[in-house]
């Protein structure tokens, strides 16, 4: 059986640590983050929505369309809804909370 030598392993480099700093975002760039979260997962809202509201219309004319599918894209629209009220519902409890607050 063969030994290998220690000086043929390869030492690990050593990183300068100072080009990896994570600089943090500006409260305003933070609030637009925040702002653009906020409007894409209402936006997904309203799409569901939406095409819980197409589908049911294509049921009610006569399309070709399947009862559960429509009862799905119904039922996935009805719990984000309420999920976002719920949300929106806790929000406003924590502002009012915060507003209680003596300083």
């Amino acid at each position: 059986m063969a030994i290998n030598a220690i000086s043929l392993m390869v030492p690990t480099p050593v990183t300068n640590q100072t080009d990896k700093l994570i600089t943090q975002p500006t409260s305003y760039e933070a609030g637009q983050k925040f702002t653009n979260f906020l409007n894409d997962a209402l936006n997904s809202v309203n799409n569901q929505q939406i095409q819980s509201d197409a589908l049911t219309n294509k049921l009610i004319n006569g399309q070709d369309v399947d009862l559960h599918e429509v009862m799905i894209a119904s039922q996935k629209a009805s719990i984000t809804l309420n999920a976002t009220m719920e949300i929106r519902n806790k929000v406003i409890d924590a502002y009012q909370e915060i507003m209680r607050m003596s300083i």
